[in-house]
């Protein structure tokens, strides 16, 4: 009897220096749309590591906050657009006494309530911002389909709005969504759905349990987080979590976000906190939350740790549904708007589909 042959790995599992670029499983629109920005072939090794100063992982955050900021605008080159939205910005005061900016995107002619989303943009609580076009356009397409969408311009742990570490944003991100039951009536909204992607996949999932956790639960209708950054395990990545080292490199770095981690919890005293890291929630954490939706990329790093998170939602007994976006890299179908419209407008209607279910 032959003796029968070890399975091929997929990804960096498999050929520790493939690249996003030769994955066998990579969408070809993607793959083109990202290679003139210089994404998806062989990467240098990461600069930085967590034992350097701050001083010079925070240099990185605001240079790296340029250049996410400029691939999300590229990505959008061509693109027309959104009609019949209108938009407006509120200022409100956060629970720790600061401002925090609403951009509310809403269709300009809707009869009778409509569901709301609390949009908690990407970038793993260090960088980027509510106001950039990238998210905008997602705002503006989300409300197109009959949504009201409130972006929340959350502190940030570096970069423009920071410094300001865990839990700052988590905090204003309470108050955006206290401030938008308070006034479900102006807003014309029924429900609300927390949603995100990335690192506000990770502000959706902790200001949900963090609402259970101030008795404000039921100021929630639903979560549908994205691509979740959520275990905070990047510099030494568990096995457990075998999309960290299958996928890593591709789009996201896992040294990267382990530098993005030290920064968001400096003295390392919340690394098990489900409130800063939601992958370590328990059983007593999860039962009684509204329903779920957890969407991963296929070819993300951070798959693994989404999809173990819907599985404890699911053993918690929470109504919870997953969903994998095949061939596309971390993010994937927010950002490829213009290469990829299908995928885009799929999970958009998703979300829509989601809100409507509640």
């Amino acid at each position: 009897m032959s003796e029968r042959a070890a399975p091929i790995l997929p990804g960096r599992l498999g050929n520790p220096n493939m690249t996003l670029a030769e994955d066998p499983r990579a969408d070809p629109r993607m793959i083109a749309a990202l290679a003139p920005l210089g994404i998806g072939g062989p990467v240098e090794p990461f600069p930085l590591t967590v034992d350097d100063p701050l001083d010079q992982l925070h240099a990185y955050a605001d240079e790296g906050e340029q250049g996410f900021g400029a691939v999300g605008d590229a990505l959008l080159t061509g693109v027309e657009a959104v009609t019949g939205v209108a938009r407006s910005v509120e200022i409100i005061t956060g629970v720790d006494g600061n401002d925090v900016t609403l951009y509310i995107s809403r269709p300009e002619e809707a009869a009778g309530p409509l569901p709301g989303i609390l949009h908690t943009h990407g970038g793993g609580m260090v960088f980027l911002e509510a106001a950039a076009g990238n998210y905008q356009r997602w705002r503006d397409e989300l409300a197109a389909t009959g949504l009201v969408v409130v972006g929340v311009e959350f502190r940030n742990a570096s970069g423009k709005h920071g410094p300001h570490p865990f839990p700052a944003g988590l905090n204003d991100c309470s108050s955006a969504l206290q401030w938008m039951h308070d006034h479900r009536s102006d807003l014309g909204i029924d429900k609300i759905v927390v949603s995100g992607e990335s690192g506000g996949g990770n502000l959706a999932l902790a200001t949900t349990l963090k609402a259970k956790r101030d008795g404000k639960i039921d100021q929630i209708d639903g979560v549908y987080a994205q691509c979740p950054y959520i275990s905070g395990a990047y510099a030494n990545p568990p096995a457990e979590l075998p999309s960290l080292t299958e996928n890593d490199t591709y789009f996201i770095d896992c040294a990267m976000a382990g530098v993005l981690v030290k920064l968001y919890n400096p003295d390392g005293g919340n690394a098990t906190n489900p409130l800063a890291w939601p992958y370590h929630a328990g059983p007593d954490d999860l039962a009684g939350l509204p329903p779920h939706v957890i969407s991963v990329n296929q070819l993300d790093p951070l798959r693994d740790e989404g999809l173990a998170y819907f599985t404890k939602l699911a053993a918690a007994g929470v109504t919870v549904s997953s969903r994998t976006v095949n061939g596309t890299c971390h993010a994937g179908d927010c950002l490829l708007r213009a290469a990829m419209p299908e995928v885009y407008l799929a999970t958009v209607r998703d979300i829509k589909g989601f809100a409507d279910s509640l």
